[in-house]
């Protein structure tokens, strides 16, 4: 799942970041308003993390004008004021929750499962297509008895996926959703990661693979 940080205190967000990309999330950040419009509006994110006091635009500008978009992804505030008012101003610029400064890392992970959680629609912990499973939870793949514990591209690669249900998925999709906007890695990274997935769906006997679409992309597909 893909988080975007929006903050201007750099050693909040290198924190942040961390934690996250410990859980297995992709993480962008950025540290002014007008950033966080711009790559919350374009980046498609299962949730975004927003301080309030940022420059060029504030946490609960960016809030509205992201809704106003029609951007319905869950919004997280995060604020050293922890008033009463602040809250209302909050929930009902359109946030999701809201947590005051300073938080415990725990809280705060808790709140952001909870909300990729809710996300847009209700989305399974358990995927499944053909013989196999996924679990979202512990992160393995599932066949009969085989159980392989993925690490965290390979996990977001093969739940992209299968979420898409038979839908193609381009190179670049890839590249955006799991490495980020900003990433300097080269598309040839995407095909990697599809050869270790490749290896591994076979290891476990499924009777599902990743299928190439020249120039278009790849699916998940069951073995004739």
């Amino acid at each position: 799942m893909r988080i975007l940080i929006a903050d201007d205190e750099p050693d909040m967000t290198a924190a942040l970041s961390a934690l996250l990309k410990r859980e297995h999330y992709s993480v962008d950040i950025v540290s002014n308003g007008r950033d966080a419009f711009d790559y919350g509006l374009g980046g498609h994110y299962d949730c975004l993390v927003l301080d309030i006091m940022m420059p060029r635009m504030d946490g609960l500008e960016v809030l509205r004008a992201l809704r106003a978009k029609g951007v319905a992804a869950p919004v997280l505030l995060l604020t050293a004021k922890g008033g009463v008012e602040d809250r209302v101003a909050g929930l009902d610029s359109g946030a999701d929750d809201y947590l005051a400064k300073p938080f415990d890392t725990r809280e705060f992970l808790a709140r952001v499962r909870a909300l990729t959680r809710r996300g847009e629609t209700y989305t399974p912990n358990i995927l499944c297509a053909g013989n196999i499973t996924l679990d979202c939870a512990s992160f393995e793949l599932c066949c009969g008895e085989n159980r392989i514990r993925l690490g965290s591209r390979e996990f977001q690669m093969l739940e992209m996926l299968m979420r898409q249900n038979g839908r193609l998925i381009s190179t670049e999709q890839f590249m955006e959703h799991i490495w980020g906007c900003d990433s300097e890695a080269e598309l040839s990274v995407v095909w990697a990661y599809i050869s270790y997935l490749r290896r591994k769906l076979e290891a476990a006997g499924a009777n599902v693979r990743i299928a190439a679409r020249r120039g278009q992309g790849y699916l998940l597909e069951e073995i004739p």
